[in-house]
């Protein structure tokens, strides 16, 4: 009999939110220089394309994005989020069906798929500043 270290579920939740949080600060530091190059002196809003399958959960990186701008000309910014589905073709039927995974079952024939294209995008795609 094995004894399997103990791991408390406030463990896996942290873990999860520092991946996001720092995504958030990456994406933050980013829009700040990017920003201040054009002598931008506040960002309202940036838009980044997340892929769903970028390992990515948004909400965890939208609560952490508040706390990303903190003493930043991002302080007070929106982050918007466009989730970029991942389209698979069979490679056995040839059906075109939405990606829930990196190698889903084809829901025509239940064949593996293993071309999925996109959905695995995370870049900014626009910064709005005064």
């Amino acid at each position: 009999m094995a004894i399997l270290p103990y791991i408390s579920i406030c463990e896996i939740i942290i873990d999860i939110a520092m991946h996001e949080m720092s995504i958030a600060i990456n994406i933050v530091d980013i829009a700040v220089d990017t920003a201040l190059k054009s002598d931008a002196k506040k960002i309202n809003e940036i838009v980044v394309d997340i892929g769903r399958l970028a390992g990515i959960i948004p909400e965890s990186l939208l609560f952490c994005y508040d706390s990303a701008c903190k003493d930043t000309i991002a302080e007070g910014s929106q982050l918007k989020l466009n989730i970029i589905q991942a389209k698979a073709v069979c490679d056995s039927c040839g059906f075109e069906f939405d990606a829930d995974s990196p190698v889903p079952l084809c829901p025509k024939c239940d064949d593996f798929v293993l071309r999925v294209n996109g959905g695995r995008e995370l870049k900014i795609k626009s910064i709005n500043v005064d």
